[in-house]
């Protein structure tokens, strides 16, 4: 291998992710089982830097041309898999989207049983900015619940709270609707840890019933219906996420915005037509004869 590779390019993992095809993680995984080679040579370590002008091949398929970071939201159903296969044979997320989707990659994952908002992107560098736990993103549930809610114990989740040893961060909760036995509440978290709000109702006591996913960050579920997906207008990706992801200019600023720039100044305002356009010196008005 070409040691100039481990100075200049990208780490390998990246410009796997970058291309759509998985993760960095995974792509990660993918090397270390000897399922990639750059120039025909079979790598076992990420830690490797390439340029555009290696070739990388992951289980025989050239990676393909990089296209502008995209991303979809989906209205994901009860019942299905968020995975590209699933060991026992159930419908995945992938199974159900349009013919014509390019391929496409999950941002997190939701149960099987919970539905509502899933972001599908083609880049890989994109998921993993969304799904870092540093990004803060808010996450927004509905949950329906069998049980008598406490408000005070929901109050209490804003510190955050500690479940089996594992420490959840401040949680947004609050009581909808309580009607007999059964109850909606809303909440927001910021991390996304693994079923996250179903531990954080069992903890209180409360079953969960129906479980679904409204927000994550800026984007909203809103009126898609169960099963169909939307692709977030390319203006918008750049306006929330440019600058931050690999491939995303940061969106421009307005002049006014710029340091420096000095701002237009206001139109005067009308104060109606000037007489002396319509009168001479003698305050008549002119004879159009006169110029003859």
């Amino acid at each position: 291998m070409n040691d100039t590779l481990s100075i200049k390019g990208d780490r390998i993992a990246k410009v796997i992710a970058r291309a759509g095809i998985c993760s960095r993680r995974e792509a990660e995984r993918l090397i270390t089982a000897g399922r990639v080679t750059v120039d025909g040579e079979l790598i076992d370590s990420p830690a490797l830097n390439v340029t555009s002008l290696n070739k990388i091949v992951v289980d025989g398929v050239g990676l393909p041309d990089k296209q502008p970071p995209r991303l979809w939201k989906l209205h994901k159903d009860r019942g299905l898999i968020t995975s590209n296969k699933d060991p026992e044979g159930r419908t995945t997320i992938f199974d159900k989207l349009p013919k014509d989707m390019p391929r496409v990659i999950s941002v997190g994952r939701l149960d099987f049983n919970t539905e509502g908002l899933l972001l599908l992107t083609n880049d890989g560098e994109l998921a993993r900015y969304l799904e870092k736990p540093d990004a803060g993103f808010m996450r927004r549930y509905r949950v329906r619940v069998h049980g008598r809610v406490i408000e005070n114990s929901l109050a209490k989740l804003k510190d955050g709270i500690t479940i089996d040893g594992i420490k959840y961060g401040e949680i947004e909760a609050s009581l909808d609707v309580q009607k007999g036995s059964n109850a909606w509440v809303s909440i927001g978290i910021r991390e996304g840890k693994n079923r996250e709000v179903r531990r954080i109702m069992e903890f209180l006591n409360l079953d969960v019933t129906r479980l679904l996913r409204t927000d994550y960050g800026p984007v909203q579920l809103g009126q898609l219906s169960k099963g169909m997906t939307e692709e977030i207008p390319h203006r918008l990706i750049t306006q929330w996420f440019g600058g931050k992801v690999p491939g995303l200019a940061a969106p421009r600023t307005s002049a006014a915005d710029r340091v420096g720039f000095a701002k237009a100044k206001p139109k005067a305002k009308f104060k109606g037509i000037r007489k002396d356009i319509f009168e001479d010196k003698k305050g008549k008005k002119p004879n159009a004869d006169r110029r003859r």
